[in-house]
């Protein structure tokens, strides 16, 4: 199978390096320099790995890639405007197009613009830093969660899971992937939103804090009556999953934090604007979430009026 990987952040770098190193026959869609990758590769450290992707395929134009069987779409959901005009290079009549983004919307956008038949979603379950253009570190978990756009699981869908799993990345197969979106809301809307407006806080603080600990229960009960208004039936303590996997996590920074702390552009759209209008239409409330919304989206708009 012929990949390419659009987008090599964290996410893309370290799945990306999983995969290559297991022998899969991988491409890299990069910006700027490609030299010290390629003179480099990409080394991934973390607990139970500790290894180089020597050799990586990186290019900074799609046409050097040309039509591949999956494309790993691993931007910011900030980006997805940017990156419609890049994907049609790397598509053949089959292509599978894996989405692996935070928030809600994000398909949706993909199939509009691709085909709905070609639109897969993944959901990363990691805590993952990307500490320059070749190293990332993992410090928990790794899995990911797989679904189909608007469909139950297809052959393709274990067939790519199989994949993963072969490069030691554990992969779970759900037949509901909106249903496993609004699951991982639950812990993305109260963590990412809470370590910036809190002053630049990791995880552990958070959960240390019982001010911050409370906020964070109540935004995931928020989220999760939201999601059974919205036809996703979610259990009332779904939220113990969360915090117990985030208990043991440490000082863990959210991927938002990293992008507020860098300067750029924030998901506040898929990640909070998004379930906030779909819980409207739906007759229900998240008067929590909406207001990290609008804190988010007032504290990223006085940052670059400066």
């Amino acid at each position: 199978m012929k990949i390419a990987v659009v987008g090599a952040g964290a996410i893309g770098s370290y799945y990306g390096a999983k995969l290559a190193n297991a022998g899969e026959d991988v491409h890299f869609l990069m910006r700027g320099d490609l030299g010290e990758v390629h003179r480099d590769g990409i080394f991934v450290r973390g607990e139970g790995e500790n290894f180089r992707a020597a050799k990586i395929n990186c290019y900074n134009s799609p046409k050097e890639i040309g039509p591949c069987d999956l494309v790993i779409v691993a931007v910011k959901s900030t980006s997805n405007a940017d990156i419609v005009d890049l994907i049609p290079p790397l598509l053949h009549e089959r292509t599978m197009l894996l989405i692996l983004q935070n928030g809600l919307g994000n398909e949706e956008f993909m199939a509009e613009h691709f085909g709905a038949e070609r639109v897969l979603g993944g959901l990363c379950f990691i805590a993952i830093t990307r500490k320059s253009r070749t190293e990332v570190d993992r410090t928990a978990h790794g899995d990911i969660v797989l679904g189909e756009f608007n469909r139950p699981a297809q052959p393709r869908t274990r067939e790519l899971a199989a994949i993963f799993e072969c490069a030691n990345v554990r992969c779970h197969v759900k037949d509901d992937l909106a249903l496993e979106r609004w699951r991982k809301l639950i812990w993305n809307i109260p963590f990412n939103g809470l370590s910036i407006v809190a002053g630049g806080v990791d995880t552990r603080f958070i959960i240390d804090n019982k001010h911050l600990r409370k906020a964070t229960l109540d935004l995931m009960k928020e989220v999760i009556a939201a999601a059974n208004r919205c036809g996703h039936a979610l259990p009332d303590d779904a939220w113990r999953e969360h915090v117990k996997r985030t208990e043991t996590m440490g000082p863990f920074k959210p991927s938002t934090l990293v992008d507020w702390e860098t300067g750029k552009p924030l998901e506040i759209e898929a990640i909070w604007g998004e379930p906030v209008r779909r819980a409207v239409a739906a007759g229900a409330k998240m008067p929590r979430t909406e207001t990290l919304y609008i804190l988010l989206k007032k504290l990223d708009c006085d940052r670059h009026r400066k």
